[in-house]
């Protein structure tokens, strides 16, 4: 059995030629993107196995999308669905800050995931459970079988790591987004939010504030992601900052925090010091803002480690 599972979306991403604003855009480029998939080819890419759940419609995005995973090797447990489409996605392109992400994926073949799909699913030896908060917003279904996922892991004695990863347009409102994101996290091991979303979660940009937030709460560690600044810890270890990698020149901030994730997991399972951890998490992050794409800056093990030496140099 794999080492890492993972429940989500993948989608089909259409990602404008040049800069400028969505509607203006007129050529696009495919690429395959969603928060766990990329965290799944991260992970695959750094030699560790992981297990991918999903749902797919039986449209053209669908088989894209299953021959891509093949491609990178990834190790997939999917349904068909013939009454429901694959999710895809637009995004601009930009010169600074964040581009804008428009969805098609209300009533998508993801969000008909179930509890059913997780007891159905052979957890083996796995050693991770990776979430985020995006599946608990597809639909209550993929809620409950969120729930579902954490009771699973917790009988077998899992790891469960979640990242916040906002989506707010996925909710039905702001108030529920920001109560079942704080329970989850109450549940799980290593939480890794952002300070933009400490402030939409619990009012506060201040990464000690957030780190104790979580920690009261029940996190055994969590790790702040600072953008360019780098991360700060908060664990039954140790408290600590840890400085980011600098970035010549930033591409696109989508998939930073999933490459964040592959550096802290990757590392995790290798048996490195959190420490370690972080700056593995910070050095895949920097490498990934400067790709288009969600997740084609993701390293193997030789580019990773080429990269960190370069960078300490």
């Amino acid at each position: 059995m794999s080492e890492v599972i993972l429940f989500g979306e993948p989608m089909a991403m259409f990602v404008a030629n040049t800069a400028g604003s969505l509607h203006e855009a007129e050529e696009f480029k495919r690429f395959l993107a969603g928060a766990e998939v990329n965290v799944a080819i991260g992970l695959k890419r750094l030699g560790h196995t992981v297990t991918y759940v999903t749902r797919l419609g039986e449209d053209p995005f669908g088989v894209y999308i299953e021959n891509k995973l093949k491609e990178e090797g990834v190790n997939t447990k999917i349904t068909k669905d013939p009454e429901h489409f694959t999710g895809y996605q637009l995004k601009n392109q930009v010169l600074k800050g964040d581009p804008e992400v428009f969805y098609f994926r209300k009533n998508s073949a993801a969000s008909y995931l179930s509890e059913k799909d997780v007891d159905e699913l052979e957890f083996g030896e796995a050693k991770v459970l990776h979430m985020t908060g995006i599946l608990p917003a597809l639909s209550l279904s993929c809620r409950n079988a969120t729930y579902r996922l954490i009771e699973k892991a917790r009988e077998h004695g899992m790891l469960i790591s979640f990242d916040p990863n906002l989506r707010p347009t996925l909710w039905e409102n702001k108030d529920i987004m920001i109560k079942v994101i704080n329970d989850i996290a109450s549940k799980a091991d290593i939480v890794l939010p952002g300070v933009s979303e400490g402030l939409t979660l619990m009012g506060s940009e201040n990464p000690k504030e957030i780190g104790e937030f979580y920690r009261k709460r029940g996190a055994k560690s969590v790790i702040v992601k600072v953008g360019a600044d780098g991360a700060y810890v908060d664990s039954e270890q140790e408290k600590a900052f840890y400085h980011g990698y600098k970035v010549e020149k930033v591409v696109d901030t989508v998939g930073a925090g999933d490459g964040f994730a592959v550096g802290v997991l990757s590392a995790y399972l290798e048996g490195l010091s959190i420490k370690e951890m972080v700056d593995r998490g910070n050095a895949i992050g920097s490498i990934q803002v400067s790709v288009l794409s969600d997740n084609e800056g993701f390293p193997t093990n030789k580019e990773l480690h080429d990269y960190m030496r370069r960078s300490a140099v």
